[in-house]
């Protein structure tokens, strides 16, 4: 029996002679077989991509033609091996990628796990002996970190650190009062937390316990929280209700106070202002006095603009605007200030709503050269101060034409007795001209007195501005231009 040598070292031995026998039918099968085999292999990179099929041609059964098959194409239907290659690549490439991203978040979960261990051993410091060290990492842990807020008000941070506002040594209280600033940042849910908790209602206790010499550093952290505080709307009437308006009020008149404070404290003010019940509890300390005194600071010029704009709301609020000392002269200068378009608008609309509401207080305006500032301001001012401008001067114009009315209502009834009881046509005529005249000339002498009146205050303006002496007196020729002149004199 013939037996099967085994395949040669070099592929030209794989390819086999034709053999009638029988015996080596299996052999030559298999050694077909082989060869598609490797010849598929080389040429599609290594995966073989045909089976083994029988001969179509075959005229005995015992025949095989050993003929090899042809190379697939790398364009035709059966693949490619750069494809092959690339599809494995990408294959690869994808897993490689979701392998990163699993690794990745696996890493984030650990470091929020680690975070929050932090976070939960800062809360367990805060009920033991080490409170103090507890509110130090939550002011830490709070100050920049957003989601760290919310993570420490739900483990129960804010009741410790309200509690500790109970502590006699006032360097303890510092930690807790920064570690309760920084939890409200951004964040309303904590700040409406914190007020529930007592906290206003604490620090004030530490006010009044102090009798006046509380620590300026725990002083500015309570003017910080009271800002913060009333950023919320729904904790505005509480603080205000609480007795704070005074405190603030205090720091911010009290000259050893740091600038912080004292911008904090004029902020906080403003916050609660906004609420009108608040606006009573301000009238009652000597806020708005101050606050007038203090309009020409052009650092706290802005803020105080704002408070008025919100105290003039209601009577009583204008009221106390109005009896403060040359509040008009001093709100006039404000409009002058073109370097801050903030006080312009604000400065108009406190004259503008107090113009509105009281003759008297239009009178007193009139008379500290309002109109001259007015008509400066239709030209240089922002576009929103140019309407509120143009709105007074209307208010003072119709008021005007009111009092021009009057006058010759009265010039005429007293003409009307003296006058013939019978008279012609051409008499009458003659009077409704010389009336027209007379109104005509009323309103153009009250114009040519309101320009005038402009034109000298620009003058003292701009002598102020140049610094020249007081009593510097101009020209005889430079009074007739001014006297003469219709023109708008612009500032320096």
């Amino acid at each position: 029996m013939a037996k099967c040598h085994p395949p040669q070292n070099d592929v030209g031995s794989l390819i086999l002679n034709h053999s009638s026998s029988p015996h080596h039918h299996h052999c030559r099968l298999w050694n077909s077989f082989s060869l598609r085999k490797l010849l598929a292999t080389v040429s599609c990179g290594g995966a073989a991509i045909s089976k083994p099929s029988k001969p179509k041609n075959s005229h005995h059964p015992n025949t095989q033609i050993n003929k090899p098959e042809p190379t697939p194409s790398t364009h035709g239907p059966g693949g490619s091996g750069k494809l092959a290659d690339l599809l494995n690549l990408s294959s690869s490439s994808c897993s490689s990628e979701r392998r990163e991203k699993v690794e990745q978040n696996v890493e984030d979960v650990k470091k929020k796990e680690e975070r929050l261990e932090e976070l939960r051993m800062a809360v367990r410091l805060l009920h033991s002996e080490e409170r103090e060290n507890g509110a130090k990492l939550v002011r830490s842990f709070a100050k920049e970190d957003a989601e760290a807020r919310s993570t420490l008000a739900m483990l129960g941070a804010i009741p410790p650190l309200v509690a500790m506002l109970d502590y006699d040594h006032h360097q303890s209280l510092i930690q807790p009062l920064y570690a309760l600033l920084n939890l409200g940042i951004a964040n309303d849910l904590n700040k409406a937390a914190i007020v529930q908790a007592g906290a206003v209602h604490k620090m004030l206790t530490k006010i009044e316990s102090s009798n006046g010499c509380l620590n300026s550093a725990v002083s500015e952290a309570i003017v910080a929280n009271f800002l913060a505080l009333s950023a919320l709307d729904s904790n505005k009437p509480i603080i205000g209700t609480s007795g704070a308006i005074s405190y603030l009020v205090s720091v911010l008149e009290d000259t050893e106070s740091s600038l912080q404070a004292r911008q904090d404290s004029l902020r906080a003010l403003y916050n609660l202002s906004i609420t009108p019940s608040n606006i009573a509890l301000i009238l009652e300390t000597n806020l708005i006095q101050y606050l007038v005194s203090m309009l020409g600071d052009m650092e706290m010029s802005e803020r105080i603009l704002s408070i008025l704009s919100n105290v003039v709301s209601i009577s009583e609020g204008r009221k106390a605007i109005s009896n403060a000392p040359d509040v008009f002269p001093i709100l006039i200068d404000a409009l002058n200030w073109s370097d801050s378009p903030g006080c312009q608008e604000k400065a108009c609309y406190v004259i503008m709503v107090m113009a509105h509401k009281s003759y008297s207080d239009r009178q007193t305006m009139i008379e500290a050269g309002v109109g001259s500032a007015l008509l400066e301001l239709t030209l240089l001012g922002s576009t929103l101060a140019q309407k509120r401008a143009s709105r007074i001067l209307e208010c003072l114009r119709v008021d005007k034409g009111k009092q021009v009315s009057r006058s010759f209502v009265n010039n005429k009834t007293t003409a009307a007795v003296s006058a013939p009881i019978c008279g012609s046509s051409s008499s009458t005529a003659n009077v409704n001209k010389e009336e027209e005249d007379m109104m005509m000339s009323q309103e153009k002498k009250a114009v040519k007195q309101l320009v005038q009146q402009s034109l000298q205050n620009n003058m003292k303006r701009i002598v102020k501005r140049a610094n020249l002496p007081q009593d510097f007196v101009p020209s005889e020729h430079l009074k007739s231009l001014t006297v003469s002149s219709t023109s708008k004199s612009l500032p320096f």
